[in-house]
């Protein structure tokens, strides 16, 4: 069981970071910044990068989110590790905090990397990896590839409902990329089916055995 849990989790993990940096990388070598191709009316591909900040915070603050990511990382992979024996732990609970790990991860990549590896040409030129003269940002403060878009519908608001009346609503509108549907799907997951799990490893130990 312990084998099989690890190489399940490990599986996940390098799986979903290997398809979203690939997506990313043939995105950010292929597309212009702002660039919107549409595949179906519901579904766009639309290249957008993201600080990863909230409110355009300095890099200052953007440098210690990514090592607070990194450690975040580094306790799931912890936790993970400790919890995997556990009979009282379901493998689906390890396979959701898997995703999550994995999201995180490819996300923290372009964070870490984008910037020494990419340039950052003006549209519509495309970005070039490895390019002679350097990337266009220090170690950790690259930027977040996004390309997925769903605008599956939308509607006006009335005129006499407060503050969003005559506006239009678009669903779902954040464009987002595979590492964040990772992270969504499994923090999900783990809210819906095995939140009585979301406890540190001891408490798990104490948990009835399920077989």
């Amino acid at each position: 069981m312990l084998k099989s849990r690890t190489a399940i989790a490990s599986m996940i993990i390098i799986l979903v970071v290997l398809i979203d940096q690939a997506v990313k990388i043939w995105i950010k070598t292929h597309f212009y910044l702002g660039e919107d191709l549409q595949i179906f009316s519901w579904f766009h591909l639309y290249f957008i990068e993201n600080n990863g900040m909230a409110f355009g915070m300095e890099l200052g603050s953007k440098l210690a989110l990514t090592l607070f990511r990194i450690v975040a990382v580094g306790f799931l992979i912890w936790y993970i590790i400790r919890i995997r024996a556990l009979r009282s732990v379901p493998a689906g609970y390890i396979i959701c905090l898997a995703f999550v790990t994995a999201g995180a991860a490819g996300n923290i990549f372009d964070c870490v990397f984008y910037g020494l590896i990419f340039n950052n040409p003006m549209p519509p030129q495309v970005a070039t990896i490895f390019p002679e003269a350097g990337g266009y940002a220090p170690l950790f403060l690259g930027k977040v590839v996004d390309m997925l878009y769903f605008p599956l519908f939308s509607f006006v608001w009335p005129d006499w409902i407060p503050f969003v009346g005559g506006q239009e609503f678009l669903f779902f509108q954040p464009i987002f990329n595979i590492a964040d549907a990772a992270i969504s799907c499994g923090i999900i997951a783990l809210i819906l089916f095995y939140h009585r799990y979301i406890l540190g490893p001891k408490a798990l130990a104490e948990l009835p055995d399920r077989h």
